[in-house]
């Protein structure tokens, strides 16, 4: 019998989530997860988990809750680890319990991980904190959509109109025009000031403010919907002065980023913390040769070489595991130079115990060159340059001209990775995606080659010249492009082509 974990999954910003939640999640063989469980927190999952969709939100149902705790019941017998991931706090609005009581009949082990309510962090992101001393010192969270069965309400709108500081309405926006209407009656002023938090914590996040007497009007002029929470109190006032999340550079804006999964995760990071919604698309995914003979026969050779240049961190990534492969380690590389191509590069050589030599300023051929010939001659040097399958010849044809031995040794392949590539499609046609970006030539190919060369309104970022041209030569136009042809300086050229547009 396996452990059913019940796991709050936060608001939805990814930052947001414990690190109990997270650790739970790397580990679990099945998620069984909500509709409001973010893209970001599902990512951090194994990529052999199984994941159940039970789809909650408002009258869009796909299992029942019935169903959900048979079904939870029944992979608990099946399963090591299942984890119920549930948006927000599974034991606020969130109907943990009756989950938790579902196990506790059939005899299932459990536990409860608490989430980050959204009741607490859309408020947050809006500027608003719930309570605030010498304003208002209680807070109530109420459900603002009573099972609709009931034949009367539980709430003691009297109370909660006259002896509650600050009202918290989870899923309130259907209902918020009779659940104010019964506020006002039980004696709270219809000129309370009042907020709506569509997408609370995420990059989409819109807020209203009003009154009891006008939100509901602005609201519906605004064409605000679930999810939303709904925050009611003179607390609401303090967000002219407090508001910060949509003030980050990058807010609002959705930006699709192509790199391989694998490498994109702080890429996406970093675009996120400036208020990015990231669509990770990725156009590519890495994988090792078919043969790795030739890469090993490369490692134990390794001593033959008087440079070695590394181009990429997948080219580091996949030599070390090669030399391993041969039962070599980082000592074999004694007395042969280290180049690395971009402080990615360089730093992932450190990684692995080895200090760069040599990191040219400029990551292109001509700049590598001066570079090498400034460490001393390159005619009769051997050099070894581990590779893409697919990879440009400027640089090893530019050393061989100038009389160096150049051993090429293919050490991964991209391949394409076409998964979402229709409604990646859609949303491009709709115009509803700012920027694509773009870090290397085989990026942009395989992007083309998935997508087509219409993107509809949305602007390209490229991380350097050669990436740009290949862009252009595939019928894109691109918009801005890094100087500094790293994944910062990509970052840089972005917020600073927003910052001049005043966007």
């Amino acid at each position: 019998m396996g452990t059913v974990y019940l796991v709050g999954a936060g608001p939805g910003d990814p930052g947001l989530l414990t690190l109990r939640a997270a650790e739970l999640i790397r580990d679990a063989d099945v998620i069984v997860h909500d509709a409001l469980v973010s893209a970001g927190v599902l990512e951090r999952r194994r990529s052999d988990a199984e994941m159940v969709y039970v789809g909650k939100r408002a009258a869009e149902h796909t299992l029942s809750q019935d169903e959900i705790n048979t079904l939870l019941i029944e992979l608990a017998g099946r399963y090591r680890s299942v984890v119920r991931l549930k948006g927000g706090d599974p034991f606020v609005f969130g109907r943990g319990g009756e989950e938790a009581e579902a196990l506790v009949s059939a005899g299932v082990p459990f536990e409860v991980v608490p989430g980050v309510t959204a009741g607490v962090a859309a408020p947050a992101y809006a500027g608003i904190p719930v309570t605030q001393r010498g304003l208002v010192s209680s807070v109530a969270m109420i459900t603002g959509h009573e099972d609709p069965t009931k034949d009367e309400s539980d709430l003691d709108w009297a109370h909660l109109a006259r002896g509650v500081g600050t009202l918290v309405f989870y899923m309130g926006v259907g209902r918020m025009r009779g659940n104010f209407r019964r506020l006002v009656e039980g004696g709270r002023p219809a000129d309370t000031a009042a907020a709506a938090v569509e997408w609370g914590t995420y990059p989409r996040q819109r807020v209203v403010v009003g009154t009891l007497e006008s939100l509901p009007d602005l609201v519906e002029r605004e064409g605000l919907g679930a999810p939303a929470i709904v925050v009611v109190g003179e607390v609401v006032r303090l967000r002219e002065k407090l508001a910060w999340f949509e003030s980050r550079p990058l807010f609002g804006k959705r930006i699709v980023v192509t790199r391989a999964r694998a490498q994109a995760s702080d890429f996406a990071a970093s675009l996120g913390a400036l208020g990015a919604e990231v669509l990770q698309f990725p156009t590519i995914r890495i994988q090792p040769m078919e043969d790795p003979e030739p890469l090993r026969r490369a490692a134990r050779e390794i001593n033959t070489f008087d440079w070695v240049l590394f181009t990429s961190v997948n080219g580091v990534s996949r030599f070390w595991d090669s030399l391993r492969d041969v039962g070599r380690d980082t000592r074999a590389l004694a007395g042969v130079s280290v180049c690395a191509i971009g402080p990615a590069t360089g730093a992932a050589l450190e990684m692995e115990g080895v200090r760069p030599d040599l990191i040219p300023s400029r990551f292109v051929a001509e700049a590598v060159i001066e570079a090498l010939e400034a460490e001393g001659e390159l005619s009769g040097s051997r050099i070894l340059i581990p590779r893409a399958e697919v990879a440009r010849p400027v640089l090893p044809n530019e050393l061989r001209a100038r009389g160096a031995e150049v051993v090429e040794v293919a050490a991964y392949r991209t391949v394409p990775d076409g998964a979402e590539a229709d409604s990646l499609r859609e949303m491009l046609r709709s115009g509803s995606v700012d920027l694509v970006t773009f870090t290397a030539s085989s990026t942009v190919d395989n992007f083309v080659d998935l997508i087509g060369a219409e993107i509809g309104s949305a602007r390209v970022a490229s991380i350097g010249p050669i990436t740009s041209a290949t862009a252009r030569e595939r019928g894109l136009r691109v918009d801005m492009e890094a100087r500094e042809y790293t994944i910062p300086g990509l970052i840089r050229a972005i917020r600073e082509n927003y910052a001049e547009r005043g966007q």
